[in-house]
């Protein structure tokens, strides 16, 4: 993404603020891991999206006046020498300019100054006035969630700017993240073909008698190829009956022969993930029961394929899947009745991916060319010891749909035949 992306991101997020209003985006805080230790940074999506940056304890701070003209400054670390040693050289504000196109840039010292100064009485060399609104994004995902720099300023705010009006930024950043731009839809095209080379190198390795950390070491490596971004999320990869813990991460379990190794997993490039997932036998041969269940969820995903396109509902996607491929189990004999296939479908079978694997977006009524989501098939048949999931990313385009992961093998025969080869 070039800066113009994150330059034209921002003036449409602008464009929906009120006159008069305030706008803050926190990049994100490290988190500890344990002792003195933490997680690498991840810097917070809506960020990324509206500046191109990924440093830590950054700001993205926009003042929109009463006559719709708006003011934008970065905030970010200063430069330490020591801290820089230990860790690494920081965004300088040249670089800043560059990649987000934000033409002022301050150091975050002088953060808390020039809000006290904007939010008491107006920042008269900005040429505005006090602001009426504040716009933060404090979405959180579960009540028990971490709190994150926007919700510590809203409780600031509580306290020392109480006259305040609060918007939700999240809510605004949703609409204009659904819809994915050229550049996306390439950066996402690249994140596919690395996946592929990482689902490869397992399907080519895969023996039995492997452990699924195994598994994961012949994916990390693919990926590892093509830089240092890596997977877009924990992969998920499980044997035999792990394969019935729907988002498993111990990678413990040994693949036995005759069991199925499910993956769902997902590069990223250029800040975009990927997300999808195959099944195969570890020993490189359907058995027939396998076969019979995979070949209901490639029908099923074909069928989707075949008849997604713009103007056909949201909600109805994921009720096809299910109505779609419980007739397909009935036909196959592995349910007894279409309004059993609860025991067999376990979760959903569409969500948005783009920043996210699973996309901060907002959920649209009807399919618009442009939107990115999964066509997800999940079949978990416990009694028979057979669990995976067929899962590819399917582009909306102006007629119809595309298969963005077609390249990754999907088909009984593409998959035995590629790990024959190996």
């Amino acid at each position: 993404m070039d800066r113009t992306f994150h330059q034209l991101n921002r003036r449409r997020l602008y464009d929906m603020m009120k006159p008069g209003s305030l706008l803050l985006i926190f990049s994100g805080k490290e988190v500890i891991r344990t002792n003195d230790e933490y997680y690498p940074f991840y810097a917070h999506r809506s960020f990324v999206y509206l500046t191109g940056l990924t440093c830590k304890e950054a700001v993205l701070m926009a003042v929109k006046d009463a006559s719709g003209g708006v003011n934008e400054t970065l905030y970010l670390l200063p430069p330490d020498p020591m801290a820089e040693r230990w860790t690494g050289k920081r965004v300088s504000p040249a670089e800043a300019v560059e990649r987000s196109g934000v033409e002022t840039v301050k150091t975050v010292d002088a953060f808390d100054k020039d809000i006290h100064t904007l939010l008491a009485g107006g920042h008269y060399s900005m040429r505005t006035e006090r602001p009426e609104y504040l716009y933060l994004d404090v979405y959180r995902a579960s009540a028990g969630e971490r709190l994150f720099p926007s919700h510590d300023f809203l409780r600031k705010c509580q306290v020392e700017y109480p006259y305040l009006r609060i918007e939700n930024a999240d809510a605004l950043i949703r609409k204009l993240r659904l819809i994915k731009a050229p550049c996306e839809i390439e950066a996402v095209r690249k994140a596919e073909e690395i996946t592929k080379e990482g689902i490869l190198a397992m399907m080519k390795a895969s023996r039995p008698g492997m452990y699924e950390y195994q598994y994961k070491a012949e994916f990390d490596h693919a990926l590892g190829q093509w830089g240092p971004d890596g997977p877009g999320f924990p992969s998920i990869i499980s044997a035999g009956q792990n394969n019935f813990c729907i988002h498993y991460y111990a990678y413990t379990g040994q693949a036995h022969d005759g069991d199925m190794v499910l993956n769902d997993v997902g590069a990223q490039w250029d800040h975009h993930t990927t997300d999808v997932s195959r099944g195969w036998p570890c020993n490189g041969r359907f058995s027939p029961r396998q076969k019979l269940l995979y070949n209901c969820a490639l029908a099923t995903s074909n069928h989707m394929f075949e008849t997604v396109r713009p103007g056909m509902k949201m909600a109805n996607i994921d009720r096809t899947i299910r109505a779609y491929n419980a007739e397909r189990l009935v036909e196959a004999g592995a349910l007894d009745d279409v309004k059993n296939v609860g025991r067999l479908m376990w979760h959903g079978g569409a969500h948005h991916v783009g920043y996210d694997v699973h996309d901060v977006v907002e959920t649209p009524e009807t399919i618009a060319p442009g939107m990115v989501f999964c066509i997800d098939v999940g079949i978990y048949h416990e009694e028979w010891g057979i669990g995976f999931r067929l899962e590819d990313n399917l582009l909306v385009t102006e007629d119809g749909c595309e298969c963005l992961s077609a390249g990754i093998p999907r088909t009984v025969e593409d998959i035995e035949d590629v790990m024959r080869k190996a």
